[in-house]
């Protein structure tokens, strides 16, 4: 439901100022402020879909820390007719409920009560159902694919949306290892345990949004959602994206608008200048306090598409390990002048017997019909693909 670090959190202490002079360097007060500022992530789902909050707070540009979650929080949907449907903590700052069904003919707002007795509120807002997606499609480019969105409201209630997506993609390691060790002895891998074929998947990084506004008829075609390269992994065999859409109010895109502006557009002297964003969450503790984020209330439409490999030009994804290799290790080995054999298995492959950073085996060498001689082995990156991904196939995934 939430775009990867599309609140760079150390960059909103930035945003708190008004402007950036340009012909001399200006250190905000904000980055060595000790302030912490509550940022909220996330949209009121008025329908069956779960509705998640994250909560965290800002972090000085300075800090080595990446990561503040806000815990131990109480968050609440309330309505205009004071009723409450609380949120449920999990983990790392997020708050969750299942479905809640709300009446779309009533108001409602976020309530954030923070371990330290700090009170937040959003405003009220009326509910704004997102309209069907019509489609995801892509185009092939000369270096890569385009990934595009259509859609339409034949009820023209909807004129500003926003979109996020997931990324999921099948990828394999270099060397497809059919054994492992326990230690002590090299034994063959179990199916249900192999290390070759993973799922990696990812989040949008950036802000999406469109309107309908300025145009003559209530209908978006080919709105650009993101571009893949054909040298990324993520095109190697089979790739999938869920895309999803949110509707809109003219305020709520307005916040959407500057924070990309404030967030994506800096960086020369004809980009967009910081300015100060304006969300709809207020502290009722400090009315001063600045709070970022903008929560929205409504149902959101997705849709999901497959692309598979030989769909595409005979791209070559680029390795993400390319210098692998295969060592071999015997059972009984003479290094050259030596009349005293080494073990290489147990000095490579089993920690138990002596292999400080073990390699994971990938083929018996044997002559036929006798016991292996030993084993082609590599390091664990090149091996196993779950180090950068999951080896479980994801329960909407086909083939």
């Amino acid at each position: 439901m939430f775009m990867k670090a599309n609140f760079k959190y150390s960059i909103y202490l930035v945003l708190l100022t008004t402007i950036v002079c340009c012909k001399k360097p200006y250190n905000p007060p904000a980055i060595s402020s000790p302030g912490s500022y509550l940022v909220v992530e996330g949209a009121i789902n008025s329908g069956s879909d779960q509705t998640t909050i994250r909560l965290s707070r800002t972090i000085n540009l300075s800090s080595a820390v990446t990561l503040n979650p806000e815990l131990h929080a109480i968050v609440a949907v309330q309505s205009d007719q004071n009723i409450n449907f609380p949120l449920t903590e999990t983990t790392n700052g997020y708050y969750v409920s299942g479905g809640l069904n709300l009446d779309n003919s009533h108001k409602y707002r976020l309530s954030i009560k923070t371990s330290n007795n700090e009170q937040y509120y959003s405003d009220y807002v009326p509910v704004l159902n997102s309209p069907p997606i019509d489609s995801v499609n892509f185009t092939i480019t000369n270096n890569g694919i385009n990934i595009y969105s259509n859609t339409h409201d034949a009820t023209n209630n909807v004129k500003y949306y926003r979109w996020d997506f997931q990324e999921t993609w099948i990828f394999h390691s270099n060397y497809d290892s059919g054994f492992y060790s326990n230690g002590d002895t090299v034994l063959a891998r179990p199916a249900n345990e192999q290390i070759y074929t993973c799922w990696g998947n990812d989040t949008s990084s950036t802000i999406i949004i469109n309107s309908t506004a300025k145009l003559s008829k209530n209908v978006l075609i080919d709105n650009l959602l993101t571009s893949v390269p054909s040298t990324s992994i993520k095109l190697g065999s089979e790739y999938s994206i869920l895309v999803r859409q949110y509707a809109l109010t003219a305020d709520a895109y307005t916040f959407w608008t500057n924070l990309k502006k404030n967030t994506e557009q800096l960086g020369s002297i004809f980009d967009a200048q910081p300015s100060q964003i304006n969300g709809n969450i207020h502290s009722a503790t400090n009315p001063l306090e600045p709070v970022i984020g903008y929560i929205s209330v409504g149902t959101t439409s997705s849709q999901r598409i497959f692309i598979k490999n030989r769909q595409l030009p005979a791209w070559l994804p680029t390795p993400a390990y390319p210098n692998c290799q295969l060592d071999t290790e015997l059972y009984v080995y003479y290094a050259p002048g030596a009349k005293t054999p080494v073990n290489q298995v147990n000095e490579f492959i089993n920690y138990n017997k002596g292999a400080q950073f073990p390699l994971i085996p990938v083929s018996p060498i044997s002559r036929p019909g006798s016991p292996p001689l030993g084993y082609t082995a590599a390091e664990p990156v090149c091996v196993d693909c779950t180090l950068r991904g999951t080896n479980i196939q994801p329960v909407f995934w086909k083939y």
